[in-house]
């Protein structure tokens, strides 16, 4: 343990603490802009700058360790001279936009502004040529309000294990970008969107698309249809002041209703659709023979990392469609002809936690139906933005109920969302198919996962031995994924999430208030809030749900049926060399 003075108040830390974290112990909240709890530490933004007792000029506390003795002050006239003045150097080159952009009123760098007394910029000079990298379905770049914290860069590397984005150049010329300077669609880029959940401000972003649902909506020739997936309930809330995790099930489903949308259905039904299919043909490779262990796919962003560096074992993802997809499919032929409405007349939309979504829908093997199965994708902020620009309280509506027979959902379908529950799902309906004494179990907390990591499992029933491992976050996607490769497993099924802690860490959820360094919390809260509506649930197997039985015995005959396999099953292909060569193309460098 070390000893030193805080603010003339005596603390005592662990060795290896950094000043910043001491102060944070103790109630003092020094400032930052590039610091991320274990992930970044580079005193890039000067924000955080402490007076160190016989150091030689100020000292950035997110770096400079705990020593015995040591007298720090975080706050005098040097120190606030000193951020201040960081702060209008940063916002000298900044495009000021604040009103229009989609951070205001949640942007780090405006409210460091405000809370140190910036009243205006006195410094002016040459800015940064603005570059808006805008070619990707999923994320968009702004050069223009980068502030080089380089926290994108931080998660992209150290959490995703992708690094698709790094900071190039020197100087004035330093700027965050795929590499060769090419657009992130050209980029090997997985778009799971985790950059834009640390990004400070309005740097990057998923790309918007509500102008044109609003433009759908209010179209009179046009049936607007929308799915909501499981995470978006215990997130939305936030954007409205509610608790994290809050459950907002009926108030989301009364807000969408609102804002004119024809029929409101659930993405829970096309989970349970998947656990018919997944686990179907799960069975089938163990009977038949077949590439183990069988890997889900319900994770686009998962799918297009492995596209990009494990091309070559792509035959262990699960031929399944995401339950997205399936929704979409499903929509545009088995609900347009109970309906009967031409399916070239349906828009399908899908509000969703996660930005790799709307490159999903985007897909030229997206479209069974004969049309592209899913029109447009909404993020959860984004559907909070629409719901805002409706005039509508969320927190104070009235709570709806979804429409039917695409809005009947199971509890098995409603924890898809968070990591394990693919995986749990598919163990309840294996439990109650293979009988014996396991039949009643529906709870497998083996299989739970743990925010951004692996866990294996076995699991018995009724004699049969599954092996299993889920994991969450593309780094340890990349750590099974090489385990899988070099044979070194026993696997038979394993579940993998792009994003920390699942669907409920994705990209497009909601950026806490509290900064970053929240995200761990929040995303804790959420996953409990996902256990507690299944557990509410009356129909906890995806098997037992009423409109799933109603649709394999009107419509698709069986799992694993030719119908089934036209339009809930795809293939995917790698993008390794090809992407490089695309992106080196695209640069104009030759590789």
């Amino acid at each position: 343990m070390i000893n030193l003075t805080i603010d003339r108040k005596q603390v005592q830390v662990e060795s290896g603490t950094t000043v910043l974290e001491a102060a944070r112990s103790m109630g003092v909240n020094i400032p930052t802009l590039c610091y991320l709890k274990n992930i970044n530490k580079i005193g890039a933004c000067r924000m955080c700058l402490v007076e160190v007792k016989g150091a030689r000029g100020l000292q950035t506390s997110c770096t400079t360790p705990c020593t015995e003795g040591m007298e720090v002050t975080t706050n005098n006239t040097a120190v606030r001279a000193a951020r201040k003045l960081v702060l209008e150097l940063l916002l000298s080159d900044h495009n000021m936009e604040c009103p229009t952009c989609v951070r205001a009123g949640n942007c780090e760098l405006l409210q460091l502004s405000q809370e140190h007394g910036v009243s205006g910029i006195r410094y002016e000079g040459e800015k940064h040529a603005a570059h808006c990298d805008c070619d990707s379905p999923s994320l968009s770049i702004d050069s223009s309000k980068c502030v080089l914290c380089q926290r994108c860069v931080a998660v992209c590397r150290e959490v995703q294990g992708v690094s698709a984005i790094s900071l190039v150049g020197r100087g004035f010329e330093s700027a965050v970008t795929p590499f060769w300077k090419t657009s992130i669609d050209a980029a090997a880029c997985a778009l799971c969107g985790q950059c834009t959940l640390v990004c400070p401000t309005g740097a990057l972003t998923e790309k918007d698309d509500t102008e044109k649902v609003w433009a759908a909506l209010m179209d009179p020739t046009k049936h607007v249809i929308v799915q909501t997936a499981p995470a978006t309930r215990v997130a939305i809330g936030e954007m409205f002041g509610m608790p994290h995790g809050a459950i907002a099930t009926g108030q989301m489903v009364a807000a969408i209703r609102s804002l004119g949308f024809d029929r409101v259905f659930d993405t829970n039904f096309s989970a349970d659709l998947t656990i018919m299919e997944e686990a179907s043909e799960l069975v089938s490779r163990l009977q038949n023979g077949g590439p183990l262990p069988l890997i889900t796919s319900c994770s686009p962003g998962w799918v297009k990392y492995a596209e990009h560096f494990f091309p070559d074992q792509l035959d262990h993802l699960s031929s399944c469609k995401s339950p997205q997809q399936m929704f979409g499919a499903i929509a545009k032929t088995y609900y347009a002809e109970k309906q009967g409405i031409d399916p070239k007349d349906i828009v399908s939309v899908s509000i969703m936690p996660c930005t790799a979504k709307k490159f999903e829908a985007a897909r030229d093997e997206m479209n069974a139906s004969g049309y592209q199965d899913v029109d447009y994708v909404l993020t959860t902020r984004e559907l909070g933005r629409m719901i805002k620009q409706a005039g509508l309280n969320l927190a104070k509506l009235r709570p709806e109920e979804y429409d039917v027979p695409l809005g009947i959902g199971t509890g098995a379908g409603q924890i898809f969302g968070t990591t394990g529950g693919v995986m749990e799902a598919a163990m309840r309906t294996a439990a109650a198919w293979l009988g014996g004494t396991d039949m009643p179990r529906l709870t497998f907390q083996e299989v739970r996962g743990e925010v951004a990591g692996i866990r294996e499992a076995t699991v018995v029933i009724n004699g049969n031995v599954f092996f299993l491992a889920i994991a969450n976050g593309l780094a340890a996607a990349g750590r099974i994924m090489e385990k899988i490769k070099a044979g070194d497993t026993r696997y038979h099924f394993v579940e993998i999430m792009g994003c920390p802690g699942g669907c409920i860490g994705g990209g497009g959820q909601p950026i806490p208030s509290e900064g970053p360094d929240a995200l761990e919390e929040v995303r804790l809260a959420r996953i409990k809030s996902m256990y507690a509506i299944d557990e509410a649930q009356t129909i906890r197997r995806s098997h037992e749900n009423p409109a799933i039985q109603e649709l394999y015995r009107e419509f698709l005959g069986a799992p694993l049926s030719h119908k089934s396999h036209e339009l809930l099953h795809t293939h995917y292909h790698g993008r390794g060399p090809a992407g490089v060569r695309k992106a080196a193309a695209a640069s104009g460098v030759k590789k």
